[in-house]
């Protein structure tokens, strides 16, 4: 087998991984999506959103759409940019940090099962 059929036998299990892993945050509250927009604004401050789009390697419109959201449950908040008046900056609330801080600790707890069980998988098959 070539290192590019490993490869592409891989994938699919790196796909299924972010899905599981994206359920357990989701079921905590918070999905994986929601919790890297969440990261780079906790990371990088107040900061526009074109910003976050790019870190995040995004369309500005996808991240509209995801700090909409999180402000509506007030996870975030726009402010007036200070050199800028028709521009604003969004940052992250106190409740962002909080919903943060179990988003991350839920998608932490699902990682630890599945490499667990893989490891005790692996144990039994040696």
């Amino acid at each position: 087998m070539t290192l590019v059929e490993v490869g592409l036998r891989y994938l699919p299990l790196g796909y299924d991984l972010r899905r599981v892993v994206d359920d357990g945050m989701t079921a905590g509250g918070l999905s994986l999506a929601r919790t890297k927009v969440l990261q780079v604004l906790d990371r990088r401050g107040t900061v526009r959103q074109s910003v976050v789009a790019q870190e995040l390697g995004q369309a500005p419109r996808s991240v509209t759409q995801s700090v909409e959201a999180l402000e509506r449950e007030g996870l975030v908040e726009w402010t007036a940019d200070p050199h800028d008046g028709r521009s604003k900056l969004v940052r992250l609330t106190p409740e962002g940090a909080k919903a943060l801080a179990a988003g991350t600790a839920a998608g932490e707890q699902v990682l630890r099962e599945v490499f667990d069980a893989l490891r005790a998988a692996l144990s039994g098959a040696a």
